[in-house]
């Protein structure tokens, strides 16, 4: 009754990121460049492997279309930390634009305008975009001409602090345009 115990190498495996490291590269040959940035030349796989082991580093494979595809000699470990760092640095210095939607309706009334027309100008300040939708519902679609000026009002008022992006357009039965601010020195 003896069970079969599987020795499984303390060297790290393939991550999720699909990155050929140790084992994984399946290259024949391989051109390998040393822990201090040395050209060590074309080897073999075993023979990279071994060197790198030696050095009680990994061997990652950088350049696989390469011919012969090219591999370092480093630390693993420290490699993903320092790419997970530089990727957070640049997620934290990229902006995200937000488009806030809007509704009008083309027979609205003026102090209705007037509240949308103060969020709009809220938004545009804070530097997001506006997206404002003008729904005809039932016999509302016949006078098309008043939605479209109720528009061109609503986009004249806010001039000042936005252009459009996206002119007004009809699909089906809403009417839509995209106000983005104008750019701040």
């Amino acid at each position: 009754m003896f069970r079969e115990v599987k020795y499984i190498s303390n060297r790290r495996r393939n991550n999720s990121n699909d990155e050929l490291v140790n084992e994984a590269i399946r290259f024949r040959e391989v051109l390998v460049i040393g822990a201090e940035g040395e050209q060590l030349g074309i080897l073999s796989r075993n023979d990279a492997l071994n060197k790198a082991y030696d050095a009680n580093l990994d061997l990652l494979c950088v350049a696989p279309n390469g011919n012969p595809p090219v591999c370092k000699i480093l630390d693993y470990g420290r490699y993903r930390y320092e790419q997970q760092k530089k990727a957070k640095e640049a997620k934290k210095h990229q902006h995200v634009t937000q488009v806030k939607p809007l509704r009008l309706s083309p027979v609205i009334e003026q102090h209705d305008f007037d509240t949308k027309l103060r969020h709009a100008s809220k938004w545009l300040e804070a530097g997001m975009k506006v997206k404002v939708d003008m729904r005809f519902r039932g016999r509302l679609i016949t006078r098309l001409e008043v939605g479209r000026e109720t528009m061109n009002q609503f986009i004249e008022e806010l001039k000042d602090l936005g252009s459009v992006e996206k002119a007004p357009k009809l699909e089906g039965n809403t009417m839509s345009v995209v106000i983005s601010p104008h750019k701040q020195q």
